[in-house]
């Protein structure tokens, strides 16, 4: 039996896997709600990937917590108001009201002081495959600093004070990339949601004017590290799957149920690997066991060609334990 280590690049390179390489991510209402489930589920269903602590030396300042109730400020200083227990909540109060505000703008320089031996040593101690402890995010920074209503205002108006701030956050971004694509770590991991239920935020080609040659420039330095490129986005983006192929992603975690995974496979199966994943707004909450065989199946079907798949799925709020772990068994069973 192979390494899990060797079973990702397997699958990433459609080079015949055994079967496919697995993870969960796990959100804290999981922990909070179904604790034994998931310590059973992570004993049997061990991960394939996962992420290398970050191992900073000087940690970053925060205020409050992400996932609790009430205010949490991040290290940028954007403050988020959560009302929901074990999930993140929304920035009302931006950081950047004016743009007289981009002179107060610091990026953290706490998390550039990464301990490189220790995430090496730590790449060095496990089989599996290490994705990277950064997770740049430059759409959604861009929201925090700004709100959501104003940024979308912003990329249609085009102040000349817009290409300062996404160069600022772009700066830091390739900064954070550069030093962990000089570790050990198997991938460069970096993420931005990009969809709604039924197609993008934005219009296709403002993705692609302000923010593709961002994703482009992660994917470069990542390359020529000979590291791989992993990517995640919620929602609906069927849109620019091209252009992260264009881009040199390797890896895209997607809600592929928002989609019609039919014409996904169609069209990309066998150029990218679809890493997950299995519906978290209807299946894990509310389907049957024989509703979550049928979705595996499906996406088997439609995008495995000799790889190209890994059996990620989120364990999440209102997701059902034994939905989340009949996920797992039935990837055993068709791919095991």
């Amino acid at each position: 039996m192979i390494d899990p280590r060797t079973l990702v690049y397997q699958t990433l390179d459609f080079a015949s896997p055994e079967h496919v390489p697995r993870q969960l991510w796990v959100l804290p209402w999981a922990h909070q709600h179904h604790p034994d489930q998931l310590s059973w589920l992570q004993k049997h269903y061990p991960p394939d990937i996962v992420s290398a602590p970050p191992y900073l030396k000087t940690l970053p300042t925060f205020t409050g917590h992400e996932y609790a109730i009430g205010e949490f400020i991040d290290d940028w200083g954007c403050c988020f108001t959560n009302v929901h227990d074990g999930v993140i909540g929304i920035v009302k109060d931006p950081l950047i009201k004016e743009w007289s505000d981009l002179e107060k703008l610091h990026p953290p320089e706490e998390v550039l002081t990464v301990d490189v031996d220790k995430v090496n040593d730590f790449c060095r101690s496990t089989d599996t495959f290490v994705l990277s402890g950064c997770c740049p995010r430059p759409f959604e920074r861009f929201q925090f600093l700004r709100t959501m209503e104003q940024a979308f205002m912003d990329l249609l108006m085009e102040p000349p004070e817009l290409a300062d701030l996404l160069h600022i956050i772009h700066e830091q971004y390739c900064k954070e990339i550069e030093l962990w694509a000089r570790t050990d770590v198997d991938a460069i991991s970096f993420m931005d949601d990009w969809g709604s239920q039924q197609g993008l935020l934005i219009a296709p080609d403002l993705f692609r004017k302000f923010f593709k040659p961002m994703y482009e420039e992660y994917a470069t330095i990542a390359k020529d590290h000979g590291k791989r490129v992993f990517m995640h986005s919620d929602g609906f983006i069927f849109d620019i799957y091209k252009d992260l192929i264009e881009i040199g992603v390797d890896a895209v975690n997607s809600q592929l149920f928002c989609m019609d995974i039919e014409e996904i496979g169609r069209r990309y199966a066998g150029r990218i690997t679809f890493w997950g994943e299995i519906d978290r707004q209807q299946l894990l909450p509310y389907g049957s066991l024989e509703d979550i065989r049928n979705a595996v199946e499906r996406v088997q079907r439609n995008l495995f060609k000799n790889g190209g798949v890994i059996a990620q799925c989120e364990f999440g709020a209102g997701a059902k334990p034994d939905n989340v772990i009949e996920v797992f068994k039935m990837w055993d069973k068709i791919l095991g």
